[in-house]
């Protein structure tokens, strides 16, 4: 019996993070050296990029990453400017470069449902609904286009109408800080970091998450996994091989949370330890959510928020061609 259930957690964990046999097939032939930049400082959003370094998931696919934090140019410039190979982004924010005409192709996505929303201080402005939010001052950041739609959108559901002169643009000022001071009543945070980390300091917030309003606010990946397509085109096995090894780190995320949080609290020390904790197991649910694959993205998520921009007169119609704009061939077993 003990040999039988120690064959059965062997072959559950070569399922989680991927088998050498498989790592040969995708590996480079030789040592091959890539950047790829986040798109924030580093959070357990990106755990299964240092899950993949610490646990040579990267070397075993002969691949030597540096992972960067962003600085004066945001990841869609530096991969469409060939500054780097890889970068996160999110498909609101990549919507706009590609708009711009940037070379960024979304080669998976790192979280399957949209984990942010709307939140207030629990105390202050407890939120039951959306209608809540009609008479209370948003704090922005910097995008009234994108912002206003939603909460346009979002309120017209409940049988609410959203008033635009109670945008705040605040830019990426800290929300919660902001909230704590009667600065702004409600801001758009990501929970599993903003939310979790506010809960963690002991402040309440109640939160409305888009994930619950699906037939009034379209899903969208957030963030994505990006590359360019002159990247794809002139070295698509070096993409294929990141693809597989980064699968791997965010696997081993998904079915050992704690030890992913470990990894990453030994990589960026700094971190609140129980922030990251609470964080990774709160996503780890979330990464690969109810699809078969960590990664893989869906066509009508692209079309149904793409559509919502366009409606929303927020990008011109047709500037954005979904079939060009992701991929999930690089992603390991791929059809």
């Amino acid at each position: 019996m003990r040999n039988i259930l120690l064959l059965i957690g062997l072959t559950v964990f070569a399922a989680a993070s991927g088998s050498a046999q498989d790592a040969e097939e995708v590996a480079l032939p030789e040592l091959t050296s890539v950047q790829m930049m986040l798109d924030f400082t580093p959070n357990t959003n990106h755990t299964g990029f240092y899950v993949a370094q610490a646990n040579g998931y990267y070397a075993d696919v002969n691949l030597d990453v540096e992972i960067l934090e962003p600085a004066d140019v945001l990841p869609e410039q530096a991969i469409s400017t060939g500054v780097v190979e890889f970068g996160v982004g999110f498909q609101e924010f990549s919507t706009f470069a590609l708009v711009d005409g940037a070379d960024i192709v979304s080669i998976a996505a790192m979280i399957q449902e949209n984990t942010s929303g709307f939140a207030a201080l629990s105390a202050d402005h407890p939120l039951g609904q959306p209608a809540d939010l009609a008479e209370l001052t948003y704090g922005g950041f910097s995008v009234p286009s994108l912002e206003n739609a939603m909460l346009d959108t979002l309120l017209a559901c409940d049988g609410a109408e959203w008033n635009t002169d109670n945008y705040q643009d605040v830019g990426f000022a800290d929300s919660i800080e902001l909230m704590n001071l009667d600065r702004i009543d409600f801001a758009w945070i990501f929970y599993a970091w903003q939310g979790i980390g506010a809960e963690v300091d002991g402040t309440e917030l109640d939160v409305l998450f888009f994930s619950d309003y699906p037939d009034c606010v379209p899903n969208y990946y957030t963030p994505i996994l990006l590359t360019s397509a002159a990247m794809i085109d002139e070295n698509p096995d070096v993409v294929r091989a990141f693809v597989y090894a980064t699968t791997r780190g965010y696997e081993f995320a998904i079915e050992q949370p704690d030890e992913a949080a470990t990894i990453l609290l030994e990589a960026v020390p700094e971190l609140d330890e129980d922030l990251v904790r609470e964080s990774a197991q709160w996503l780890s649910g979330r990464y690969q959510g109810d699809v078969p694959q960590w990664g893989l993205q869906d066509e009508a998520v692209w079309e149904g928020f793409t559509a919502f921009m366009v409606e929303n007169d927020i990008i011109p119609e047709g500037s954005v061609d979904v079939d060009a704009v992701f991929t999930n061939e690089f992603l390991p077993d791929a059809e």
